[in-house]
């Protein structure tokens, strides 16, 4: 079988733009896999020295260590919890790239009330730039729909 310039040149933009949503998907995974641990240096890498936290319940936060700062101080009572992502889809444009998902959060909000922990889940929205050693988070929206339980730390007010 012979492949023509054009059908090469058509699957290596698909291959390209595979490899493009895999790397988001995977740094976003491995950013908040990160941020689980309370490993602030993996999981701020993710973000550019620019971005833009956009959450509900805060006012915007500019600059990655401003990030970093102020989701380490709000999720440090929890003795533990983890972030889902859940349903995620890119678009890649050159340099660019938008994704969307969803957020599961689940924390224990005390000791011994790991049989009621506090839970809260709505939409992510994502933008990235391309940078030389791979994409970056450049603005990251994320609104809550629902909580469930009683958040006694009180940390996303």
């Amino acid at each position: 079988m012979t492949v023509t310039t054009d059908e090469y040149r058509r699957l290596t933009r698909r291959l390209n733009d595979l490899e493009d949503k895999e790397a988001l998907r995977a740094l976003l995974i491995h950013g908040w896999r990160a941020l689980d641990r309370r490993d602030w240096d993996t999981w701020s890498a993710c973000w550019a020295e620019d971005a833009v936290l956009e959450f509900g319940p805060w006012e915007e936060i500019h600059g990655r260590e401003a990030i970093r700062n102020t989701v380490a101080a709000a999720e440090a009572p929890y003795p533990s919890m983890q972030h889902h992502l859940l349903n995620m889809q890119f678009d890649v444009a050159g340099d660019r790239a938008t994704g969307i998902g969803y957020m599961w959060f689940v924390a224990v909000t005390g000791p011994g009330r790991t049989a009621s922990p506090y839970a809260m889940g709505g939409p992510y929205d994502w933008e990235f730039r391309r940078a030389p050693g791979g994409w970056l988070l450049t603005r990251q929206r994320l609104g809550v729909r629902w909580t469930q339980g009683e958040d006694t730390v009180r940390a996303f007010e």
